[in-house]
């Protein structure tokens, strides 16, 4: 479920980022392409999606040694 809630939490996360980043980037002069943005998402995504799932098990296991 860990690995589920993460994924779901990302992919959430990335639709909510693609956006933005159109909107923003003319505001720094840089290009806002829409292969570039969902490109960036992507990695960026991927980056989330393993801090997202190590810091549930992490928190899973302190839980774990609470109780």
């Amino acid at each position: 479920m860990s690995l589920l809630e993460a994924v779901t939490n990302v992919a959430v996360g990335y639709g909510l980022a693609v956006a933005p980043q159109l909107a923003v980037f003319p505001l720094f002069a840089l290009p806002a392409r829409l292969d570039d943005a969902c490109a960036m998402g992507a990695v960026f995504s991927l980056v989330s999606l393993a801090r997202s799932y190590l810091l549930r098990r992490m928190f899973e296991a302190l839980a774990g040694r609470a109780a």
